[in-house]
């Protein structure tokens, strides 16, 4: 095996990674779709860790009255004049996100016709925006939540059980806004940009049911407290269905997306002589399973040069699963990291990196780490064991150590999970 490399990459990854993060930036993307001034009031709302990003940039370029209020997550928040922003608990909901909730229902309570609501929702607002459907309490949403994270449910299957436990998530916080006109400005940051899985679709019409939610609690064997369950089996969680008339003045919008940040990524690749190749940007599955699997392609590239020929990147977007069975520190882009890395077994030439666009990668105020050929080497050297790190969801301990780890601060956007793999040629090129 040989761990030693000639050229550090984590230079270039990180610029990687940089591109991807600055190209989801509200400053770029939201003025264009700002819509037309109302004849009456103009309302802003929001829940994401983008969402007062997103407040301030509209601030900026909307020239008539406004009022409104977002919530964020802790240390998300940035200064507004005209929109009150408020920051609560992620992933795990807390009161203040349950009181900012409130609040938001309230605003939009007493609507006319002539009025304007905008929305800003980005990936977070799931928990951010905590509001316990009929009988449930906020340590039920606690409960579930912390349940849902741990079983290795897809975003998709966890926001499904979301939407059907809240009273504002599935659309009934567009309902709510009837009869004004309502625009939704999406950030998406989750496989296939469904708006219905951006922060659990509280203004978008949600075709799933509280039997569709009933079979992913089965699926992956989740305990529920008894006033969740007896809310999904009574079907009073039902969400706001397709065609409903309070949602006939809805329109949302999704203003940047995963495959966005990969395209800009990939232009900084191509600048540095690298060709890229985009393998998806809707990537799901066991975080380490994921790390096999792309391992495997990187190995083809070099020992065959097929499907690709170095030198290369191959860029991928996504948002894997974690199921966690060890004590460690979890984050899904570590655990996919350190896997490829265990794959790869020190192959030369193969350099990696991989983050959560909004800077925390799990529960830990890291955005992800980078890999090289002589990682494998340089922890054991430190005493550390890949594989128990790996069996006990570790990743975050196991990069850290090495100092290998990216932390970011607050990105203030959030396009999911970023992966690149570089494959440098015959000669180190």
């Amino acid at each position: 095996m040989t761990a030693a490399t000639a050229i550090d990459r984590r230079p270039l990854l990180r610029a990687l990674f940089d591109a991807a993060v600055a190209a989801a930036q509200p400053a770029l993307c939201l003025p264009a779709h700002l819509p037309e001034k109302p004849t009456g009031r103009t309302f802003v709302i929001g829940a994401g860790k983008a969402s007062a990003a997103m407040a301030r940039v509209l601030e900026q370029h909307w020239d008539g009255p406004l009022q409104g209020l977002v919530v964020t997550r802790y240390g998300y928040a940035v200064p507004c004049e005209r929109i009150e922003i408020v920051e609560a608990a992620h992933p795990v909901p807390d009161a203040a996100g349950l009181r900012a909730a409130e609040r938001i229902r309230a605003l939009v309570s007493d609507l006319r016709a002539d009025d304007l609501v905008i929305a800003l929702i980005s990936g977070g607002g799931s928990s951010l925006l905590v509001a316990p459907g009929p009988g449930l309490t906020l340590a039920d949403k606690q409960a579930v939540n912390t349940a849902l994270l741990e079983s290795g449910a897809t975003i998709s299957e966890m926001n499904c059980v979301r939407r059907h436990l809240s009273s504002l998530k599935g659309g009934r916080l567009a309902a709510a806004c009837h009869p004004a006109r309502l625009v939704s400005l999406l950030i998406s940051d989750v496989p296939g940009d469904n708006p219905i899985d951006i922060a659990s679709g509280p203004t978008v019409a949600d075709p799933t049911t509280c039997a569709d939610a009933l079979a992913i609690v089965q699926r992956y064997r989740i305990a529920l407290p008894p006033a969740v369950r007896a809310l999904l089996e009574s079907g009073d969680g039902e969400t706001v269905k397709p065609h409903d008339p309070r949602l006939a003045r809805s329109e949302t919008r999704i203003i940047t997306a995963p495959q966005i940040a990969l395209e800009a990524a990939a232009r900084i690749a191509r600048d540095a002589g690298l060709t890229p190749y985009i393998l998806g940007d809707s990537l799901e599955g066991e975080a380490r399973e994921v790390g096999k699997t792309i391992a495997g392609i990187a190995r083809q590239v070099v020992l065959h040069g097929q499907p690709f020929r170095p030198p290369c990147v191959l860029l991928s977007g996504g948002e894997t699963t974690v199921t966690l069975k060890g004590r460690g520190r979890g984050g899904r882009n570590v655990e996919f990291l350190l896997s490829l890395a265990i794959a790869l077994d020190g192959l030369p030439g193969v350099h990696a990196i991989a983050g959560d666009t909004d800077g925390v990668d799990g529960v830990e105020e890291i955005a992800g780490a980078c890999a090289a050929p002589d990682t494998l080497v340089r922890a054991w050297a430190l005493g550390l064991r890949p594989r128990a790190s790996l069996d006990d969801n570790d990743g975050h301990g196991f990069f850290q150590a090495l100092g290998d780890s990216i932390v970011t601060g607050p990105t203030l956007t959030n396009v999911n999970d970023f992966r690149a793999v570089l494959i440098e040629g015959p000669a180190g090129a």
